[in-house]
């Protein structure tokens, strides 16, 4: 007999039922993986769907679990809720010239309700990129390289910035996120490679090697 499936539309449960339920478990929350229909639907603008207790719950429980992963930002969709909120921290422990390539400088923790983002200029860059929600896999991924970010912060008051560089790249996969896109939706196929791989052969700064012997092209 095979185990029964949950087949609860994420949307119709109440918001805030479902996020008591998560942290009542306790510790790091369960990280939802490709294939599930919350990465997919598009999650709901917040609008006070949990009470300000309730919330800042729910902000550290994405904080430890983004941690926890690791990784620099996690998206509530991630955790199976579908609202508008998602979490970014670096703390960038890269060698120098990973930095200089990519632009990758330390970020503090920042809370995002309700994001979006739109280029800032032309400029695009490409690196791999991987993420939480599809372990194991990494892909080059081109991106605008300076965004701006209009956001509001966990306690209401707006966010208005600039990004450029690594934090403008996560800036947009966790916004992508609450819109219900994934960065395979916008990398290059033909660089689709296992942790493994980019681990072995494509460690390198920038991914001009990997462009190079796996058959694709960065933009100019």
């Amino acid at each position: 007999m095979t185990p029964e499936v949950d087949r609860t539309h994420p949307h119709d449960r109440p918001v805030a039922e479902r996020v008591e339920e998560l942290l009542a478990a306790g510790g790091p929350l369960p990280i939802v993986a490709v294939g599930h229909p919350v990465l997919r639907l598009g999650a709901e603008p917040f609008h006070g769907q949990l009470p300000p207790a309730l919330l800042a719950r729910f902000i550290e429980a994405l904080r430890e679990t983004m941690h926890a992963a690791p990784g620099v930002g996690l998206a509530a969709p991630q955790v199976g809720v579908p609202l508008r909120i998602a979490v970014v921290e670096d703390p960038a422990p890269v060698p120098e010239e990973v930095r200089l390539a990519r632009g990758r400088v330390p970020q503090p923790f920042r809370v995002l309700v309700n994001p979006s983002y739109e280029a800032v200029g032309t400029g695009r860059a490409a690196f791999f990129e991987g993420c939480l929600s599809i372990p194991g896999w990494q892909a080059v991924v081109a991106r605008h390289a300076r965004v701006r970010l209009r956001a509001l912060d966990e306690h209401g008051a707006a966010v208005d910035e600039e990004f450029s560089g690594w934090p403008a790249r996560i800036v947009q996969h966790e916004t992508d996120h609450l819109d219900g896109t994934l960065y395979l939706d916008r990398a290059e196929p033909r660089s689709l490679s296992s942790n493994e791989a980019v681990a072995a052969r494509w460690a390198q700064p920038t991914p001009e090697r990997a462009a190079a012997e796996l058959g694709f092209t960065l933009p100019g």
